[in-house]
């Protein structure tokens, strides 16, 4: 991995100033210099209009450069209540022009204000959010329902991407919500009065999924999902598993029983923070951030007063699309914390955001491209910064990283007040020609990353195995650091790789690179292939649990994986609940962790699984 690329010094608008305030003594002068001067200084009075204007134009530009916090939303935040007409019908035209736009430049958010909202079917398509405006999800209800089906793939949903829905109460129509999707697309903070059906209308593929702090009464249906990850919720019940189903701190989940069934169940989740969320005080938008929480256990709300910091949205720069990474930096240095509305932001410069506890929160998955090979977004070496919802996607210019919390050899201690990632995506590919050497950087000490999907594409504009070249997709370097929901797909080499100390993963997802051309193209070293998720030899301690790996070389299907984990044989690094799988038996592994582990075999798509390593 190469360093990044260090910023020239700025220099503060006054930096080049210079004043000379060397004197000298001189003779009175006679009454003819006087004249003299008595004339130049009647010429200099008849020309000050001009220097004075140069002056004045000069402070209205140092006024100017001071950014106002607050404002309007935008032109792609749309913001109902009970009363507005034809919601439906908004609704529906936004779908329409989303359902199939996997790659598309429409952006939105949804809001809807406190208050009972009824006979509403929400249909979601790409790049859309939608969210309540209450401090609780009970504070606005549905009596109708949020779909996400895959009609638009022919029953399909395995490319059911970049989507969300917060922070709202329904009661479905027929009892059972539909949620039918894939990765990046979070079901947070919602309260579902009866069942949720993770699977599309026929039952068809699907590769999802995550829900936060979230209660669903009935039954929660994945049926065909291959994989899913539920934190800090509560559900009725949960009714079957295909691969790998993993839970933290959910009331109501099943027992640990891996393999059969391959439920991964732990009581409560180590430390987790739950996502910041716009919200209604009156009439005022505030920004809510939900406090940290250390072993929890079922939702943040329902139980009183949530705990967490209200932030005005007048201490926020609202950031519209044209806004340049310039004048983001001075909004942070002025003391802003930043709303990025719904849209695509192209940054000539990173995003730094060296003050602690600043919150940077995108509506509608608003994308910030990094043009010229820069980083798109920095974080210091500071207590509590907290991103989230957000998606950056690479620019055609190789980045050394798209993404990095820290610098490089950050040593502060952060576990009080950590940094926190939630909905954070990062593309390579797809959209577009991009390129990147890492996607994901993790640096700071104690940082909590929940729910990311870091993926090099593997369809779309701009896609090969050198045109979009990644080769690493989430490196951690810190300390400590905490995953929660970790989805990373077709990275060139390795995937994930772990360099910190006292790591912890709950829940992977992955798929090799389908593309590579053929086995030379992924040898490393001695070994077949680049793992999937690997442990540095240096490290003593380490832990994980339900993560899975698979493979679907369908260039070259000969080609064989030695394993999907790698890690040292230490008392301290330990994993729980392991598999890898072939898809269709384009490719093959041969084991599962290091040498552990059954190879898979043939075209039935069955996993190989590890219990317990070591």
């Amino acid at each position: 991995m190469h360093a990044p690329p260090t910023a020239p010094p700025r220099l503060s608008p006054r930096s080049g100033l210079r004043r000379s305030r060397r004197g000298r003594r001189s003779r009175i002068p006679g009454p003819a210099v006087i004249a003299a001067l008595a004339a130049a200084l009647l010429a200099s009075v008849l020309a000050a209009p001009t220097a004075h204007s140069q002056g004045t134009h000069q402070g209205a530009r140092q006024n100017a450069q001071k950014i106002v916090g607050g404002g309007d939303l935008g032109p792609n935040v749309l913001v109902f209540d009970p009363s507005t007409p034809n919601i439906q019908g908004k609704v529906d035209e936004i779908f329409e022009q989303q359902e199939s736009a996997q790659f598309g430049d429409g952006r939105y958010a949804l809001f809807f204000k406190p208050g009972t909202y009824d006979n509403i079917n929400a249909q979601l398509g790409f790049y859309t959010s939608i969210a309540g405006l209450g401090l609780s999800p009970d504070d606005t209800t549905f009596n109708g329902d949020v779909t996400v089906d895959a009609g638009w793939f022919n029953g399909n949903a395995t490319q059911n991407f970049w989507r969300s829905a917060e922070n709202l109460t329904l009661n479905p129509v027929n009892g059972t919500d539909r949620w039918a999707v894939s990765q990046a697309a979070p079901f947070r903070r919602m309260h579902v009065r009866g069942g949720l059906n993770l699977a599309p209308d026929g039952y068809g593929w699907a590769s999802g999924g995550y829900i936060a702090d979230s209660r669903i009464d009935g039954q929660v249906a994945p049926y065909s999902q291959q994989q899913w990850y539920t934190r800090d919720s509560s559900v009725g019940g949960w009714n079957n598993a295909v691969w790998n189903m993993t839970f933290s701190g959910v009331e109501g989940a099943p027992a640990q029983s891996f393999p059969n069934p391959p439920y991964t169940t732990l009581d409560t989740t180590p430390v987790s923070r739950e996502k910041p969320f716009l919200y209604l005080d009156g009439d005022a938008y505030k920004v809510f951030v939900p406090a940290k929480r250390t072993n929890a256990r079922g939702t943040s709300w329902g139980n009183g007063t949530p705990q967490g910091e209200s932030i005005p949205l007048d201490r926020f720069y609202v950031v519209k699309p044209g806004a340049t990474a310039e004048t983001i930096n001075s909004a942070v240095e002025q003391g802003l914390h930043l709303l990025f509305t719904p849209g695509i932001y192209h940054v000539d410069r990173t995003i730094d955001i060296d003050r602690a506890d600043t919150v940077v929160l995108g509506l509608g998955l608003a994308t910030i491209v990094p043009d010229n090979g820069v980083t798109a977004i920095r974080v210091g070496d500071v207590d509590g910064v907290k991103l989230a919802g957000l998606l950056v996607d690479a620019g055609p210019t190789n980045s050394d990283t798209l993404v990095e919390v820290g610098p490089a050899g950050a040593s502060a201690r952060h576990a009080d007040n950590p940094t926190s990632l939630q909905d954070v995506f990062v593309r390579v590919g797809g959209a577009g020609a991009g390129r990147a050497t890492t996607g994901m950087v993790i640096n700071n000490n104690d940082t909590i990353v929940d729910h990311t999907w870091i993926w090099r594409a593997d369809h779309g504009e701009g896609v090969g195995w050198e045109t979009n070249r990644a080769d690493y997709g989430l490196q951690v370097n810190g300390d400590g650091v905490l995953a929660t929901g970790l989805f990373v797909e077709h990275f060139n080499k390795y995937d994930v790789r772990w360099s910190g100390e006292n790591g912890r993963t709950i829940f992977f997802q992955n798929e090799k690179a389908y593309d590579a051309p053929d086995q030379a193209a992924i040898q490393n070293g001695d070994i077949k292939g680049f793992a999937a998720y690997k442990v540095d030899d240096s490290v003593d301690n380490h832990e994980g649990w339900g993560l899975g790996s698979y493979c679907y070389f369908n260039v070259d299907p000969t080609i064989r994986q030695d394993h999907g984990f790698q890690a040292p044989v230490k008392p301290g690094v330990k994993f729980h609940d392991l598999l890898v799988v072939s898809l269709g038996g384009k490719g093959q592994y041969e084991h599962v962790i290091n040498g552990t582990g059954s190879p898979t075999s043939g075209s039935d798509t069955i996993p190989s699984q590890v219990v317990s390593f070591p």
